[in-house]
Order: C-alpha cells, then sequence, then structure tokens
C-alpha cells in the first residue's frame, strides 16, 4: 500500500524547470541526485566535505535478511533496499556505469552452538520465502565454513545465504555522482544552510551564493542538524562513531570471500579483491565528532576480528577508518517532509546501515520531494514522528 506524502502539489505536471538542492553527497544524498537528474529534475547538490562521512568509512554489507532485529516494517524496508540495488546496477550499467562495485558473494552467520545454529536456519529459510533475494539458505559444517572463509575458527558452523552483497561506498558514492552529471547535476563544495524568503525555504546559501531551489533534500548524514539550525529545528539525529580495521593479505584470492556475520555479535568481516578483509565495527553513542582512531576501539575491533577468525593474527593492519553515523532516538531513518517546512526533506538517520538503505532510501527521498506516494514502511519513518522538531 503507497501513501502520499505530506507535500504540496507539485509546481506543475512536469519536472520540468524544478530545481532540487541536495544537501550532502553521502550514499543518500548522492543516491536522491542520480534518482532527481535521472527523472530530469534540475539538481543541484552541496557537500561541506566534511571528515568522518559514513559513507567513506562504512565496510557496506548488504544483507538484511540476516539481521537479528524481529519481522516487521523496518525489516520490510531494508528487504526492500536490499532489492532495489539490483535496479540500481542495471541503471548505472544503461548510463555507462558499470563500476558500482555491487558484488552478491554470499554471506555466513556462524555461531559454534547446534541449537543456535538451528534456530537460525529455520528463520533465514523463512526469510529467504519472502525475500527471493536473499537466494538459498544451507547449512554449513565447520570444515565447509572455513572451505569458504579460511581463516574462520575452526568449531564455527554457518548458515549460508546465497544473496547476501558487499559494496564498497566509497566507489558507488563516486559512481552515483558522475552518473547524476552525466544527467545533468551539478555539485557545489562548502557548507550549505537555507535561503527563507517570508518563511519559507526558497534556496540554500553555499560558497557565498544563493542558490535557487523549488525543493530542498537535506541529506547530510551525521550533520543533517547543523544546516536546519537556522530555522529554528532541532533534528534528533546525533553522531555515532565507528571505527572500522582492513586488514592486508598479500597472495591470498580474497574475492570470492562471503561476509561473515557472527550470530552473537554486531561486529562482522568480508573481503575485498587484492587480498583486502575488513573487520568491524565499534558503535559509539555519545562520541560527537571525535574523529579519532582510540585504543580501546581497535582493541575491540582487533579482539573480535580474531575470536571470529583466528587465521587473520598474520595479517597486515593496512588502516583504520573513523566514520559518524548518523542516529536517530528510535534507531529508524528520518524520510518525510520538515515539520513546519514541507518544502524541505529531511533524510537521514540511518546508523548501521547506511550502505543497505541509502540508494533505496533516496528513492523515496526523490518521491516526496516530487510529492508522489511512498510505501507504508517508508511513511512510517516520517521526521514527523518525533513532533513538531521545533526549538524551545
Amino acid at each position: 500500500m503507497a501513501h502520499r506524502a505530506r507535500f504540496p502539489q507539485r509546481i506543475s505536471g512536469t519536472l520540468a524547470g524544478m530545481r532540487i538542492i541536495v544537501i550532502g553527497s553521502g550514499i543518500a544524498g548522492a543516491a536522491t541526485a542520480y534518482e532527481l537528474a535521472r527523472r530530469g529534475a534540475d539538481v543541484v547538490v552541496a557537500d561541506a566535505g566534511l571528515p568522518g562521512a559514513a559513507t567513506a568509512a562504512g565496510a557496506g554489507i548488504v544483507s538484511p535478511w540476516t539481521s537479528r532485529a524481529p519481522d516487521g516494517a523496518a525489516l520490510t524496508f531494508a528487504a526492500r533496499a536490499a532489492a532495489y540495488y539490483r535496479t540500481l546496477v542495471q541503471r548505472l550499467a544503461e548510463d555507462g556505469h558499470g563500476d558500482s562495485s555491487f558484488e552478491v558473494v554470499g554471506g555466513m552467520v556462524v555461531a559454534a552452538g547446534e541449537p543456535e545454529l538451528a534456530d537460525l536456519h529455520r528463520r533465514l529459510t523463512a526469510r529467504a520465502a519472502a525475500w527471493p533475494e536473499a537466494g538459498s539458505v544451507t547449512r554449513l559444517d565447520p570444515a565447509r565454513a572455513r572451505a569458504l572463509f579460511p581463516p574462520l575458527a575452526p568449531g564455527l558452523g554457518a548458515v549460508h545465504v546465497t544473496g547476501s552483497a558487499r559494496v564498497d561506498g566509497r566507489r558507488l558514492r563516486e559512481t552515483l555522482l558522475r552518473a547524476a552529471v552525466g544527467r545533468g547535476a551539478r555539485t557545489v563544495q562548502g557548507r550549505a544552510e537555507p535561503h527563507v524568503t517570508a518563511g519559507t525555504v526558497t534556496g540554500v546559501r553555499v560558497a557565498g551564493d544563493v542558490e535557487p531551489a523549488d525543493r530542498v533534500v537535506v541529506a547530510a548524514g551525521a550533520w543533517s542538524a547543523e544546516p536546519l539550525a537556522p530555522l529554528g529545528v532541532t533534528v534528533p539525529v546525533a553522531p555515532q562513531r565507528g571505527q572500522i580495521s582492513h586488514f592486508g593479505l598479500p597472495g591470498t584470492d580474497t574475492a570470492p570471500w562471503p561476509v561473515v556475520l557472527p550470530a552473537a555479535s554486531s561486529h562482522y568481516l568480508l573481503a575485498f579483491p587484492g587480498g583486502r578483509v575488513v573487520a568491524g565495527a565499534t558503535r559509539e553513542t555519545g562520541s560527537g565528532f571525535d574523529h579519532r582512531v582510540t585504543v580501546a576501539g581497535q582493541r575491540e575491533v582487533l579482539a573480535e576480528a580474531l575470536e571470529v577468525a583466528p587465521g587473520l593474527a598474520d595479517a597486515t593492519l593496512l588502516e583504520t577508518r573513523v566514520g559518524f553515523r548518523p542516529a536517530s532516538p528510535d534507531g529508524e531513518p528520518l524520510l518525510g517532509p520538515l515539520p513546519g517546512h514541507p518544502e524541505v526533506v529531511l533524510l537521514s538517520g540511518f546508523g548501521p546501515a547506511g550502505l543497505t538503505l541509502g540508494p533505496y532510501a533516496g528513492v523515496l527521498a526523490a518521491r516526496v520531494a516530487l510529492g508522489e506516494p511512498v510505501p507504508a514502511e517508508a511513511a512510517a519513518l516520517d521526521p514527523g514522528r518525533f513532533g513538531e522538531l521545533s526549538a524551545p
């Protein structure tokens, strides 16, 4: 069932001449810009280029079916988002951008106990029946699990899900922006703030100039509150620091290795071609914008990784990235018109799921900006659920 966004009528029956500014060019902002440009809107993307963007640091696991979250609207939204990746990759390829980095490599939820593995198998089989993109679900004994991911601890069995995928957030963002520019979008560097005329946002001020707009989409990640502060609005999104480490295994063909998700932990492992394995990540609520690799964070990431995959002990520690996830009070995204300013669309609050949800959420944000209906599970993410968001 679709729900129409709380938004004024479209300016006209056509997108010709409709100008939309997207503040923020992380995965969600870039996807919004691409969708709008693909549909013919006049798009400007403004980005401040601040260090710690979640898209640049995130590992890129697309596997909502293996989530420990209960079934419900949130899982439905995430499953739709994962399914949308297939459509997005096809659209980008048709536009001449085949380097999305998205690849289905399968995923393993690992555990040592038989009852836990049996329960996982039942739950994931049911989800795969509801969501065909999950693929097939199979029990693996420890030997078969290690054959797929050699560094794995010998005692861990797994439930294997063939549809799980990986994506390099940096590469996908760059590809989306190139595709948007190829469709006529323009990018501007600098901090943006709303330009208000007679109480209505009519554009943004960025890099010393005013860029006029019919609509503004704020997709600034953990910084989403900043451009809206001049409106006297408080946005319930706060930075949650994540530290994620990259290991090197020279001479090892890691390209086919699946995603590894411990059943009892929010940490994970995944591999990319070229002997690179990624381990993460901390979830540091209350961190503020403290862009540091900390001793405690590094210890947590390494300890969790080596408990699951002791075979990584001799790998080279290449780098540790830090990103600030935009976290909302209820753990769910904010997607919809800004209360009190329906000409502004807010798209933020993805927490650790940004690379899964961002591309599909960008499509829905584009629909909201155009006054079009969105699915019921997306309508439930309206920022109005937190009240009017007005500053006291």
